[in-house]
């Protein structure tokens, strides 16, 4: 018999609000991360409050996963007020650990929210084993390592610690070093390590000499450049490399994208959830699939590249004029019923589809099958063309059998 992983790293995904959370944990997230209504870094998300908090723990716990809670903002005088009686009510409600950064709140955390685990945010910037050794004296169980890490280094530290080792596998990449970035309160007055960031770094940009007064030269404008000057990095994707993160030893592979659809969220889990289960069930006779990589690339998401793992990103790495790659899919509907008898899907529309289109029903496990739509009606039973209004209820005949959270695609 073959070599067989038995320690699988957990695929800890976004759970931006709760109907993302239970749709990252329906597609095969082991844990989730979520945001509080204080302390936290994105304060345009939709952040839990304590209602919505034990309501998450719950589910997850009955699904056989875990809740994370970041609370990785920068304190500046005041801001830690009620940081105590905060972290007590979220140990109480169950949250599995919280993720933070600043070691005034983690003391806080400490002293007067005993037992409550406490994991170092990405915001830390942790590059090397002796800070991973230091976080773990203190008491942390997991360390969330900087973006900036290469494969190489996470090997290397993983032979020196006994800490829990979390990495990013997948999404957004921030341009400045693990998020340390001042763009947004200069340019907005938003201060990005608050929870308040503007993305600067995504907004387009021109490059202009002047050599005399009052005459601009756009850089690039003779060469057909329409952005000449850009900050906005490519997004981060290994898993072409699942391979090397399970090898190295990384106890976490971190999805980003709290801000993410729910069409995003149960796609990327799809996707690696079958990856990794795939090579810790026979890692000598692994091997990537084209479906896979397809199917990412059926989400709404910026160009794909390796960030740091293999070395540092170059100006391949970097947004300059037209994508070089589109997405060609759109998410149209959920299913929230289906009636075995009849063959009846009843679905929750997402975007504008009808008779005529054919659609990609997928559901967790990577079950898939596409139809046309021939039939079509209203929650009251009439016939319909189209569903043109947003999150409108419809039925249709489906020609598999469907789940209540399955999705529904269409091509663009």
């Amino acid at each position: 018999m073959g070599r067989v992983i038995t320690k699988k790293p957990e695929l800890l995904a976004p759970g931006g609000t709760l109907e993302k959370l239970k749709m990252a944990i329906h597609y095969g997230a082991d844990a989730c991360y979520i945001g509080g209504q204080a302390y936290g870094l994105r304060s345009r998300a939709g952040n839990f409050d304590f209602t919505e908090m034990k309501e998450a723990v719950d589910y997850a716990h009955e699904h056989g996963a875990k809740i994370y809670l970041a609370s990785n903002m920068v304190t500046h005088e005041g801001d830690e007020k009620g940081a105590g009686e905060f972290y007590r009510t979220v140990r109480d409600l169950g949250i599995d650990a919280v993720l933070v950064s600043d070691p005034a709140l983690m003391e806080i955390a400490v002293t007067e929210a005993p037992g409550l685990a406490i994991h170092l945010s990405t915001q830390a910037s942790a590059t090397n084993y002796q800070t991973l050794n230091f976080w773990a004296d203190e008491g942390l169980e997991r360390v969330v390592l900087a973006r900036e890490v290469s494969m190489e280094e996470i090997r290397y530290m993983r032979e020196r610690v006994n800490v829990e080792i979390e990495a990013f596998v997948h999404g957004a990449m921030c341009i400045s070093y693990s998020g340390r970035c001042v763009l947004s309160n200069h340019m907005a007055n938003r201060d990005a390590n608050r929870g308040g960031c503007a993305q600067s770094c995504r907004w387009k940009y021109g490059l202009f000499d002047m050599d005399l007064p009052g005459l601009k030269h756009t850089i690039g404008e003779e060469h057909g450049v329409e952005e000449a000057f850009s900050m906005s990095a490519v997004d981060l994707s290994m898993l072409g490399h699942i391979p090397d993160l399970v090898e190295a030893g990384i106890d976490s592979l971190k999805v980003e994208g709290r801000m993410k659809s729910i069409h995003y969220v149960s796609t990327v889990c799809n996707v690696y959830r079958k990856a990794i289960d795939a090579y810790c069930a026979d890692p000598d006779h692994y091997e990537l699939k084209k479906e896979w990589v397809d199917e990412l690339w059926k989400v709404a998401q910026r160009e794909l590249a390796t960030g740091f793992f293999y070395g540092t990103p170059t100006e391949e790495e970097q947004l300059f004029g037209p994508r070089r790659k589109i997405p060609q899919y759109a998410f149209v509907g959920q299913v929230i019923a289906y009636d075995e008898a009849s063959g009846i899907a009843t679905i929750q529309q997402r975007n504008n589809f009808g008779c005529g289109d054919e659609v990609e029903f997928y559901g967790p496990g990577m079950r898939h099958f596409t139809q046309t739509v021939e039939e079509l009606k209203d929650e009251n039973g009439l016939a319909i063309d189209r569903a043109p209004h947003a999150m409108m209820i419809c039925q249709m005949p489906v020609k598999e059998p469907v789940q209540v959270y399955d999705m529904i695609r269409k091509r663009k």
